[in-house]
């Protein structure tokens, strides 16, 4: 191991001073840190994904394609996009490991057959970086209970013990109070500027930005990016079958990667009015024609949005157009995804050449600070 002594850095060691004004020597452990910091200038954008179940269409358009848009050529240029697995958030609601590990894959499989693509970003699980824990053990002395006390899914917990006349932390578990932590560690080790997530997330990228507060005025240095919260204002809602909002716990749901003929018996049990085959139709009331504006090309909304206002067209017409714009466009994505599980060994070794690029920027992240702790 070359080591890197003054000689080697001093073209960079007035901005390093500035970036890390407690830190007097760069082991090879923080030098790739440093080149990023000071020679890549792209943006980091840090993505969590959580596996929760079978993905849906919701989560498609809600948050996988908003995600992607990140990793797109266009956006390539501006910023360095890296996503995660968080398979150990999962561990707090799911505790059956034939439950878990399955959607494991299955999760990082959807995102893949969606279009990301892991020669331009970095993809890994959570459960494969071993300084997040670290991170997160040394986050968890600059945390006060009271700011863990406010994080919403606590205090929902809470409040529902609260109404049922139940002790208030009544199946409240530590992975539960703690969830905040662990997913500031989660932004705070890859250096992240910023991190896309919809209006009811900002808490937790605020309560990152407290808890990194803390540590860089405790050591009078800044050992770690501020993150922002890069709030996704206009983030599709995706009607259900029902009408309502689309959600598994509503049992109402496409699932993303339904076979062909599921995907048409689905679409055919969307909810409609009475109304007849003969009368007009408001398009922008219907719920198969706000479906339908998601998959469909500018020209074809047009003309079926006119279909609906000229009558003539029953609700079992409008739902195989539907289906044929939704096949449509799934049918790729449903093959690759197929391909994908059948090789589960591809796929794990994707997500471990992954962690393998996320290891040294982690294992910067935490040599820096247990430097200015004092443990090394």
């Amino acid at each position: 191991m070359i080591p890197y002594g003054h000689h080697v850095l001093s073209p960079f060691t007035d901005t390093v001073n500035a970036f890390y004004p407690k830190i007097d020597k760069f082991d090879t452990l923080t030098l790739p840190l440093i080149s990023h910091t000071l020679i890549n200038m792209k943006k980091i954008a840090l993505t969590g994904i959580k596996p929760t179940g079978i993905l849906h269409i919701g989560n498609y358009f809600g948050a996988i394609k908003p995600a992607l848009e990140l990793a797109s050529d266009q956006s390539s240029a501006e910023y360095d996009a890296r996503y995660f697995i968080a398979d150990y958030h999962a561990l707090n609601t799911m505790k059956d490991p034939k439950e878990l590990a399955p959607t494991i894959r299955q999760v990082a499989a959807g995102w893949l057959a969606a279009g990301l693509d892991p020669e331009k970003v970095i993809f890994y699980r959570q459960s494969a970086i071993p300084e997040t824990f670290e991170l997160t053990t040394i986050l968890m002395a600059f945390t006060s209970k009271g700011l863990m006390n406010r994080a919403h899914a606590y205090k929902a917990a809470v409040q529902e013990n609260t109404e049922r006349q139940d002790d208030p932390d009544a199946g409240v578990n530590m992975g539960l109070f703690t969830y905040p932590v662990l997913m500031a560690a989660d932004i705070l080790l890859f250096d992240a500027h910023y991190v896309p997530v919809g209006k009811d997330q900002v808490q937790h990228v605020e309560m990152a930005q407290d808890i990194a507060q803390a540590v860089n005025f405790n050591y009078k240095a800044e050992l770690l990016r501020i993150p922002q919260a890069s709030i996704q204002e206009q983030v599709a809602v995706v009607p259900g079958l029902d009408g309502r909002k689309m959600s598994k716990s509503y049992g109402n749901v496409i699932p993303l990667f339904a076979p062909e003929k599921e995907l048409r018996k689905l679409i055919m049990r969307i909810v409609t009015n009475s109304q007849g085959v003969e009368e007009p139709k408001d398009p922008e009331t219907s719920q198969i024609f706000l479906l339908y504006k998601l998959f469909a090309a500018a020209e074809e909304q047009a003309a079926l949005a006119a279909r609906y206002r000229e009558g003539g067209m029953g609700w079992g017409e409008a739902k195989e157009e539907l289906f044929r714009v939704v096949n449509r466009e799934l049918s790729p994505l449903r093959a690759r995804y197929d391909e994908l599980m059948a090789d589960p060994a591809g796929l794990d070794a994707i997500l471990e050449r992954g962690a393998e690029k996320a290891r040294p920027i982690a294992a910067a992240t935490v040599a820096r600070l247990r430097k200015a702790a004092g443990i090394d």
